[in-house]
């Protein structure tokens, strides 16, 4: 059984190569009208660009390119990089049974039927399978799960392409059985280069049009890495100047061709991840024109804005918090300005709130006290709330002692008294550890002096020195008259 055409990129189909023992034809030969990207496929592995890194010799990908010892590999990386120029290549390699199969449309049942053929063909003493599997990550668990023996016996070979990162998208057996080849999006020069080339070259546009250089720095920016894109942009381009009738693409013509850049950005994917990871730390690094680059990005790429607002509540105390406690404020407001207003013009407000929470003097105290807080309480650190701090409202606990010689802090004229709080297990434990930054500077000269009143011990020299302009020390007082319960807090 053979398997059906699968559709590629949106671009091209790709037919399956002639029936066992006959030579490998690979795919089918682009026609005329085949779009720019496609006839420009690179017709050996010496026309590749970009990925110098796995192309030396020995390396595994110019091995299955060249037809070598069979090795299956998954090839990772973003739209444009080359991942299925490389199956073309690999469909030219001699004797071998090329197959291809999309996990979009594919299933168990595909995947089986083209194993068994691959089995039966090896028993006959027919060429080695290969089997190019695009969008691997799209399969489920028990579809990934029906190619593990056959690529561990090496009844095919198998060729996986994947956007996502094959890490957290593929399973991790499958992923032990293959080599995995990064593929880096090319950098501009080597977009340059394809652009170029798609100009002159006969499969190409033949030298019919020129490209001005402002033109073509605005195709190779367009890309991103992408050079599909740029060749999209290209032929767009080309195709403007024929109406026009004439022979030079300039900037203008480059521009109407292709009206905006569409981000490389996956909502569920690695690109979602890794853009909020660099928004959130060049906020916490207080590069606010490269937080607000990260903004727009999440926001052209269609990001859902009440996510941002989200992570932006969490930076305000997890990252600023009391070196600037208006930041949790402006974070929460912005968040509700989102719900209150939407897009677009909540993009104001979210712009506002980066280049407050960028350019805020920043603490990350309260993540850090919490943090130590909770893991005393893991670690079994909590011990028995003290009696004089239970509630006392209820029928029968004056009899158990509760309530009985809680101080009640707003009788003494400093609004605070010498009274144990914690239990008895993490007494006199310090959590929070305010910075100077900010106006956790002034929180950080009162800590030490409320700490020497509450805990009733003498305040240390360094921090009644570095404590002189935040009052005078309070000494810890014994005379307060103690509160009942009926006076204390309710429950």
């Amino acid at each position: 059984m053979e398997s059906q055409p699968a559709e590629m990129d949106g671009l091209f189909a790709i037919p399956t190569t002639p029936g066992p023992g006959g030579p490998v034809a690979g795919f089918a030969e682009p026609g005329p009208d085949a779009p720019l990207a496609v006839r420009m496929r690179p017709a050996s592995v010496d026309e590749l660009v970009g990925q110098d890194h796995l192309l030396a010799a020995g390396a595994p990908l110019r091995r299955l390119v060249g037809g070598g010892a069979p090795m299956s590999v998954i090839l990772w990386g973003p739209p444009g990089s080359g991942k299925t120029t490389i199956a073309h290549l690999v469909a030219r390699a001699s004797e071998r049974h090329f197959v291809a199969m999309s996990a979009l449309t594919a299933g168990v049942k595909d995947v089986r039927a083209e194993i068994d053929a691959a089995r039966n063909r090896r028993r006959r003493g027919g060429p080695a399978t290969v089997l190019f599997l695009d969008e691997v990550h799209r399969f489920s668990k028990a579809q990934q799960d029906s190619l593990l023996a056959a690529v561990e016996d090496r009844t095919i070979t198998l060729l996986a392409a994947t956007t996502e990162n094959p890490y957290f998208s593929v399973i991790s057996p499958l992923l032990s059985r293959c080599v995995l080849l990064t593929l880096k999006p090319l950098d501009d020069d080597g977009v340059r280069a394809l652009v170029r080339r798609a100009t002159a070259d006969e499969r190409g546009l033949g030298g019919a049009v020129t490209l001005a250089s402002d033109a073509e720095d605005h195709l190779v920016r367009l890309a991103g890495g992408d050079v599909r894109k740029a060749l999209t942009a290209l032929e767009a381009a080309a195709g403007s100047a024929a109406e026009l009738g004439v022979t030079e693409i300039d900037l203008a013509l480059a521009e109407k061709a292709v009206d905006t850049a569409a981000l490389r950005y996956d909502r569920a994917g690695d690109e979602h991840y890794d853009v909020v990871s660099a928004f959130i730390k060049s906020m916490r690094g207080s590069d606010v024109d490269a937080a607000l680059h990260y903004l727009a990005r999440m926001l052209v790429a269609g990001e859902d804005a009440r996510f941002i607002a989200r992570r932006m509540i969490i930076f305000a105390s997890e990252d600023v918090g009391m070196a600037d406690p208006t930041a949790l404020m402006v974070a929460t407001a912005a968040a509700n300005a989102v719900e209150f207003v939407g897009l677009p013009e909540a993009q104001l407000n979210l712009s506002q709130a980066v280049i407050h929470l960028a350019t805020a003097p920043k603490s990350n105290s309260a993540t850090t006290a919490i943090g130590k807080a909770m893991a005393d309480v893991r670690a079994g650190q909590a011990g028995s709330v003290p009696k004089h701090l239970r509630d006392a409202h209820y029928r029968g606990a004056a009899g158990l002692g509760h309530g009985s010689g809680y101080r009640y802090p707003h009788d003494d004229p400093r609004g605070v008294v010498t009274q144990q709080y914690a239990p008895d297990a993490i007494a006199r434990t310090d959590y929070y550890e305010p910075t100077d930054h900010g106006a956790e500077r002034a929180v950080a000269a009162r800590l030490p002096k409320l700490r020497s009143v509450v805990r009733g011990v003498p305040l240390p020299p360094s921090d009644r020195h570095n404590g002189a302009n935040a009052g005078p020390v309070p000494e810890p007082d014994q005379t307060s008259a103690d509160r009942g319960p009926e006076k204390g807090e309710g429950r």
